[in-house]
This record gives C-alpha cells, sequence and structure tokens, in this order.
C-alpha cells in the first residue's frame, strides 16, 4: 500500500471505520461466487420453477420434515421422508434416479442437506424448494392435508 493511504487511514478513526465496512461488504458480495465455484452451491427454484419440474419434466417430491409438519399441509403427490430417516431408505427411491427431484422442508435448509446426500447416493439432477414450504403456500399453489 502507498503510504499516503496509509496516514489517511490513520488520520480518524471514521477512515479505518470505512474503509472496514467497505472491505467486509465487499468479501460478503463475492462469497456466494466462491460457492458456486467450489461446486457446493446446491440447486433450487422458487416455487414456479419446481411447477414446471413437477408437470413437464415429472420430477419426484420428496418432503423431509417431520411427521407432524407433514400432516399439517403437504405439496401434492409428495413422498414423506424425513431428513433423519433419508439416508437408510434412499433403496427405496432407486427407481427414480433418472427422474429429477425436488426436495421440500420447512425454512427451506434441510432441503440442502437432503440434496448432498441424495446427491451422494447417485442422483443426478436433485433440486431444493427455495424457502421451503412457505414459499409454496405464499405462492397460493396446492397444499394436501
Amino acid at each position: 500500500m502507498e503510504p499516503s493511504f496509509l496516514v489517511f487511514l490513520q488520520k480518524s478513526p471514521f477512515n479505518m471505520v470505512l474503509f472496514g465496512t467497505a472491505i467486509v461488504s465487499g468479501a460478503m458480495l463475492v462469497w456466494p461466487l466462491f460457492g458456486r465455484i467450489a461446486g457446493g452451491a446446491v440447486p433450487q427454484v422458487g416455487a414456479f420453477e419446481a411447477v414446471n419440474l413437477i408437470n413437464r419434466r415429472d420430477a419426484i417430491i420428496i418432503d423431509v420434515r417431520e411427521k407432524a409438519d407433514y400432516a399439517i399441509g403437504h405439496l401434492p403427490n409428495s413422498r414423506h421422508i424425513p431428513l433423519a430417516e433419508l439416508a437408510g431408505r434412499t433403496g427405496e427411491l432407486e427407481k427414480f434416479k433418472m427422474r429429477p427431484v425436488l426436495l421440500n422442508c420447512a425454512p427451506g435448509t434441510a432441503a440442502t442437506r437432503a440434496c448432498a446426500a441424495l446427491t451422494q447416493a447417485g442422483f443426478k439432477e436433485v433440486f431444493a424448494l427455495r424457502g421451503g414450504m412457505s414459499s409454496w403456500i405464499e405462492a397460493s399453489l396446492p397444499v394436501e392435508k
């Protein structure tokens, strides 16, 4: 760094705070990019993209929420496999390996862990419903009970 810049920063604590804020906000902007490049990002689809997957590509829907949450309401034609049981029950899904798989949960975070488990099991197209069940309901799409 140039010495005049360091002098500028040392003149006032406010200058250091502004510079630090710029560095942190810049890092926050590029962090998702690094996640995608590293391959750690799980493909997520919105509610209407999920409808297209279901209707046009015959996607299978797996709900990874707990039994009580599933009983309150779930996506039509979804299969219920709680996240804790998913690793042991992937054999039930073997016949669907060539179809897209849509994973649903309440807040949308458990589905990303389920995506990783199914990808490791050999499923090629695995998607998480962005926003989970709440985004589905917010889009006024049908719910079964």
